[in-house]
């Protein structure tokens, strides 16, 4: 694969990359277990409020799908600027 780009749009895309994740932590942590909690609680997952989940288990499910999409995207972007370990 041809290296495009320069180290600057490199870290632009990392950067990027990072920011999505980390706002789409803040989300699922803070905006479903704290601010939307009760508006959640009307809706019932395996028998208990999905406010509820989402404050208990439901984030550390995100949070894991959050590192293996980390992974597979950084690799994709290491492989599209040539910087890949492969």
């Amino acid at each position: 694969m041809q290296p495009t780009g320069s180290a600057a749009e490199y870290w632009k895309a990392n950067v990027r990359l990072l920011v999505g994740c980390l706002i789409v932590w803040f989300v699922v942590s803070f905006g479903f277990g704290i601010l939307l909690a009760d508006v959640l609680n009307h809706i019932h997952l395996g028998g208990y409020p999905l406010g509820f989940w989402f404050a208990q288990q439901g984030s550390i499910y995100a949070f894991i799908a959050l590192i293996f999409f980390y992974v597979w995207k950084m690799n994709k972007i290491d492989k599209q600027f040539d910087v890949h370990e492969d």
